[in-house]
């Protein structure tokens, strides 16, 4: 770690708060909700009423896509599966229903890699609701499997109730959830991922294109996807991996597709060029300790998910300060591995990073003389 590092970190500040959210920093977009984040760590780099609940529109179908590759990936489902293309399916995402469709034909059976493709390239209704008819049963069914997932994998403050992401007044995502949801995806399943990236799909003697624009400009991108409906507005998820540093971004309720593509272009570029990267903890390294009431021992050590680096607005070195932000008091059993505070770091009292930091080690409940030794600090503290 290098000296003003050295400086900074020996100064950190642990306040028992919620983390307040990220402010702007030299960057503005006009996408009422956005997010970006580094993929590798999970840093949060910039956000836009990031926890505000909002309609998923076709980006929900990352969720019906991460359920079926999870599939694939256990061995329970196999490319080559068929499943039927249903009344249902054909009618509510099929060539009359005014939607992004596959063009699949009635009562056909398609195979689930082309069904795949198609709801990754072309966004297909149809095939949406024939894979979550082929592996749920029912839409309704595959929709309680899609949330039951989502909660498996730290996805907690969406809601899915079809396959989709055709309006309905009880589904919403946030943009924190989408971007999570996007990095487990890529780290995952990377032996699929290459499909978000490929230009067309045909089916069925139509030959329709990525829909995703952003894959031919040049920035890295190479996924995910895009969403529209009329009540949500236009939003897209994508991933770019320019320059050997992946990020993540959300933005969503735009009012044309042109303003996506551009506000999304924004983004991923500031992102990509308007940063540097110091390594500030090794993997591994402990960050600082927080103390545990009631355990086994005083102090828990905090770790980041790997080593943890700070992704600097070039220029800002001087304007640095840190913070770890917790909720106090904590309390035992403590996991190895559970997330129990962030770090924040701001310039000129403006957050540019958050980072998540992890319980180095486990802590079990104490003897009674611990508890009751610590009982008395919370009850001094006014936290009892």
């Amino acid at each position: 770690m290098s000296r003003w590092l050295k400086i900074l970190f020996a100064f950190l500040v642990f306040i028992g708060t919620s983390l307040p959210a990220v402010a702007q920093l030299q960057f503005e977009t006009r996408a009422p909700f956005a997010l970006l984040m580094d993929y590798q760590s999970g840093t949060v780099l910039f956000q836009k009423q990031a926890d505000a609940r909002m309609e998923p529109a076709s980006m929900a179908k990352m969720m019906t896509i991460a359920l079926t590759f999870r599939m694939l990936k256990n061995g329970s489902l196999s490319m080559d599966d068929e499943f039927f293309i249903s009344e249902y399916a054909w009618r509510e995402g099929g060539a009359g229903s005014g939607g992004s469709t596959m063009f699949a034909e009635l009562n056909s059976k398609v195979s689930v890699e082309n069904l795949l493709k198609s709801v990754i390239i072309q966004s297909g209704n149809d095939a949406s609701i024939a894979l979550a008819e082929g592996i749920g049963g029912t839409e309704e069914t595959f929709a309680l499997m899609m949330n039951e997932m989502a909660q498996e994998i730290g996805i907690k403050s969406s809601n899915f109730t079809n396959s989709t992401g055709l309006p309905d007044e009880n589904m919403y995502v946030t943009a924190r959830d989408l971007a999570n949801l996007a990095r487990y995806i890529i780290r995952e399943f990377p032996q699929y991922y290459a499909i978000f990236s490929e230009p067309s799909f045909e089916w069925n003697k139509i030959k329709q294109s990525n829909r995703n624009t952003l894959l031919k400009m040049g920035i890295g991108v190479d996924g995910l996807k895009t969403g529209f409906t009329e009540s949500s507005g236009y939003g897209e998820v994508v991933s770019s991996a320019q320059g050997g540093r992946r990020i993540i971004a959300v933005l969503h309720g735009m009012e044309t597709m042109k303003q996506r593509s551009e506000e999304a272009r924004k983004l991923v570029s500031w992102g990509t060029r308007s940063f540097e990267n110091l390594l500030a903890f090794e993997n591994g390294e402990i960050v600082n300790r927080v103390p545990v009431y009631g355990g086994e021992i005083s102090h828990v050590g905090l770790v980041g998910e790997g080593a943890i680096s700070l992704y600097l607005p070039k220029g800002s070195r001087k304007c640095l300060s840190a913070k770890i932000i917790y909720s106090s008091p904590i309390l035992p059993p403590v996991e190895a591995g559970d997330q129990i505070a962030k770090l924040q770091i701001s310039c000129n009292k403006q957050i540019i990073q958050t980072t998540p930091l992890f319980a180095e080690q486990s802590v079990a409940r104490g003897n009674l003389v611990r508890q009751a030794t610590d009982a008395l600090k919370e009850l001094a503290l006014g936290w009892i």
